[in-house]
């Protein structure tokens, strides 16, 4: 048996030696630490709503929206079980209230989209002001704001939370605070904030009532429709997305959230959408219509048939494809304002 090599012993020597030092050599690991690529831990999965809805329901018979604060279906990335995460910036569950039930007000740090999935009637409130939730919305709660939501709704209301929650945990500035007011007073019609913000204007006198995130907090869906399907039928389609549009802060013209970015898009019946990857991992909700879904490459490649009300992710640097036979409509959000600040968003459209 050779004997270990000298320089060998010494190497290992040094390391048990400075281990009680709190000090690691960089050259054992600085492959992991900056890879050829994005390496992401997290894996492509999908949540059929037919699947994911009896279960919900089952959890309104077990606790009341009050108790549980929010109830709330979390969608964990099956890699990174017991994170609370759908990728490793991002937080995405399932939100439930019954008719006439309350989820009381808080605030916190985070930012909170919320995307309405089935039924009308609920109503979310954002400081001092309520929106009607109706499918196809989407709504804001800015960080540090109070929020609260609401049902006079016949019927279940089920809308998809998406939040920056893993990424400030990161950062170790996450706060919470709960109103000692069960549902906050209102102090201001419905619709305000879009007459202020809403129509290409604003006040002339004003600042950002919610600093960074957009001061419309609620994008009705018959507007963003409207858009996509007057662009199919007189601008060139995207080979890759379809009709695509992001959603903007009318003060700014940039995103509507600092760390999320939130998209709508059409695929026309009969596209058949060439690949492409990006560094921000996306999260899909299926609005209306039928989509053929395809995410990364050989034997790791996944094929998915996806309809209204399903949802998936897309992790970072994962090659995707979309088509659509009879067309579809689908909203997504990602993390890509973070990207794009820190200067490291990368994408690539394959032929």
């Amino acid at each position: 048996m050779n004997a270990p090599h000298p320089m060998a012993q010494a190497r290992q020597q040094l390391y048990g030696d400075m281990h009680p030092h709190n000090l690691t050599p960089l050259w054992e690991v600085l492959h992991a630490l900056v890879p050829p690529k994005p390496n992401t831990p997290c894996v492509p999965a999908l949540w059929k709503y037919a699947d994911v809805r009896p279960f919900l329901l089952r959890a309104g018979e077990t606790i009341t929206a009050e108790e549980a604060v929010r109830r709330v279906l979390i969608l964990e990335n099956p890699a990174l079980r017991g994170q609370s995460a759908i990728t490793q910036s991002l937080y995405a569950g399932l939100q439930l209230i019954l008719p006439g039930e309350i989820a009381p007000s808080h605030r916190h740090t985070q930012s909170a989209l919320r995307f309405i999935v089935e039924g009308a009637g609920a109503w979310t409130a954002v400081d001092g002001e309520r929106t009607t939730m109706r499918p196809g919305d989407f709504i804001i709660t800015p960080s540090w704001t109070w929020h609260d939501h609401g049902s006079q709704a016949d019927g279940p209301v089920v809308w998809l939370d998406g939040l920056d929650i893993p990424m400030i945990r990161f950062l170790d500035a996450g706060f919470a605070q709960n109103n000692p007011e069960r549902s906050q007073q209102v102090t201001r019609p419905e619709g305000t904030s879009f007459a202020r913000y809403g129509h290409n204007m604003a006040p002339v006198r004003h600042d950002a009532p919610y600093g960074a995130t957009s001061p419309i907090f609620s994008y009705p869906y018959e507007r963003s429709r409207a858009a996509l399907e007057e662009l199919e039928r007189h601008a060139p389609v995207d080979a890759w997305d379809g009709v695509k549009l992001r959603y903007v802060n009318p003060l700014t013209g940039g995103w509507t959230m600092p760390t999320i970015a939130t998209f709508m898009q059409r695929l026309p019946a009969g596209f058949a959408g060439k690949a492409w990857r990006q560094t921000d991992g996306a999260v899909y909700s299926v609005v209306e219509g039928e989509a053929e879904v395809i995410v990364g490459e050989g034997d790791g490649q996944q094929r998915w048939r996806v309809g209204p009300r399903d949802h998936f992710v897309v992790p970072s640097w994962h090659t995707a494809r979309l088509s659509s036979g009879r067309g579809c409509v689908l909203f997504s959000f990602s993390d890509r304002p973070v990207h794009q600040a820190l200067g490291v968003h990368f994408e690539e459209r394959l032929s």
